[in-house]
């Protein structure tokens, strides 16, 4: 384990080709070296202990302490099983892809450290069809040097929204639709095939396989002792250079959009944590470090490191609406939160939007709300409700005015999230 290497970025998007090539292996191994020896067939707390130490906590979304989880696969019974998750459906998100597509080895590595210290005889590495060529070169050329115990197997994954959440991605695995599942049990308990299941986003796998080459205090030299590390975040809207950045934890949200090159039209508002984020108003929002914590007293999360800069003259209203008819449509369609109630607040919004809503459609919102939160067999009802609710506090002036039939002349524009941000080469940052 090196002690000596940089606290400085980049980290994770080190020596990425500007054309975004994959880094071969020779390339990966020159930036990174090799990783430490692997151990015995069964689990090996080492990595564990380094990853709690770390204080790393998942870069898929939840947030959920790393170290935790592979503690509670290395304690089921039988043979278990690792599964790299970069199925990112989130429609602002492109680090996964970036990673994927351009640093498949220190993935690779993650998925390898990670079946060591729970002691998978199975690795699976579940991502979308354009990254799948590089991961599958990636494992060729580690085969041919033996570097693997458990050889990877890449498994092309649907690309919705929801494929990504982890019991839907471990019911899709087993051969089932992929759609979440109500737990528990939940995968650490009888995941894929029934075994001890750890799913794992694939940025979080790759921070492990960094932690393991340099250690836990080099990972914390960056970011707040609270929430260490860096992280990356896929920054797009009206800004002069969006694309994948690498940022330390906790870095200023203004920081970042001059890192970006500044803005290229009038702020009004940020939406933080992709569309099962939250609106935050420009102005409060432009002082606020990136952390869940910070972004928690706002009504925020940072998610899965979405950052849409949102100009002025546009309509938070119409946007809003075309988010949410998208978050409907990607129900799973198997409680009633998703079947009735997104379907409901889909349908209030675009008439908000256009203009034809009743008078009390903020009123019915809140109410619907209330009703969908914490009630769906899995988040995504959650994430659509934070996204609407924070929409309503932010856009309240152009919410009033839609409301008396006013519809602003943004609502007639084109939007700025209605396409998927295309997986840019990483950019670094402190």
């Amino acid at each position: 384990m090196t002690s000596t290497a940089s606290h400085h970025l980049p980290r994770l998007l080190e020596g990425l080709h500007r054309d975004g090539r994959a880094l071969s292996l020779r390339e990966h191994l020159a930036y990174h070296g090799p990783l430490p020896p692997a151990g015995r067939h069964s689990p090996d707390t080492a990595l564990t202990d380094l990853v709690e130490r770390s204080g790393l906590r998942g870069r898929g979304g939840a947030n959920f302490p790393s170290a935790r989880k592979l503690a509670s696969v290395a304690a089921g019974r039988g043979r278990r099983v690792v599964v790299a998750n970069g199925a990112e459906g989130e429609p602002g998100s492109a680090k996964d892809k970036v990673l994927l597509g351009q640093a498949p080895h220190l993935v690779l590595d993650g998925a390898a450290m990670a079946a060591q210290a729970v002691g998978a005889a199975q690795v699976i590495v579940a991502a979308l069809a354009p990254s799948v060529p590089a991961l599958l070169s990636a494992v060729s050329e580690r085969d041919a040097q033996r570097i693997d115990r458990v050889r990877p197997v890449v498994v092309t994954v649907p690309d919705r929204f929801i494929a990504g959440e982890e019991s839907a991605l471990v019911n899709y695995l087993n051969q089932g639709p992929g759609l979440p599942t109500f737990v528990p049990p939940r995968p650490y308990e009888r995941g894929v095939g029934g075994r001890p299941t750890l799913v794992q986003n694939v940025e979080t796998l790759s921070h492990m396989a960094l932690i393991a080459r340099h250690g836990p205090d080099w990972f914390r030299a960056i970011g707040p002792p609270e929430e260490p590390g860096s992280t990356l975040v896929t920054v797009q809207g009206a800004l002069r250079h969006p694309g994948v950045y690498e940022v330390a934890r906790g870095m200023r949200l203004s920081e970042l959009v001059r890192h970006t090159g500044g803005p290229t039209a009038p702020i009004q508002a940020f939406l933080i944590g992709g569309y099962a984020g939250a609106w935050l108003p420009a102005d409060a929002a432009w002082d606020t470090p990136l952390s869940d914590a910070a972004l928690r007293e706002q009504g925020g999360t940072l998610g899965a490191g979405v950052v849409l800069a949102f100009p002025a003259g546009a309509c938070g209203v119409a946007e809003t609406a075309r988010i949410m008819t998208y978050l409907a449509e990607e129900s799973a369609g198997q409680c009633g939160p998703c079947v009735h109630g997104l379907a409901a607040m889909a349908r209030a919004t675009d008439e908000l939007a256009r203009g034809t809503a009743r008078r009390d459609v903020v009123e019915r919102l809140q109410n619907w709300a209330w009703q969908v939160a914490g009630r769906g067999a899995c988040h995504h009802p959650d994430g659509a409700v934070r996204m609407v609710a924070s929409a309503l506090r932010t856009f309240s002036t152009d919410v009033s005015a839609h409301r008396q039939r006013h519809v602003c002349p943004g609502a007639k524009g084109p939007q700025t999230s209605a396409a998927r941000t295309p997986a840019a080469s990483g950019r670094a940052r402190r």
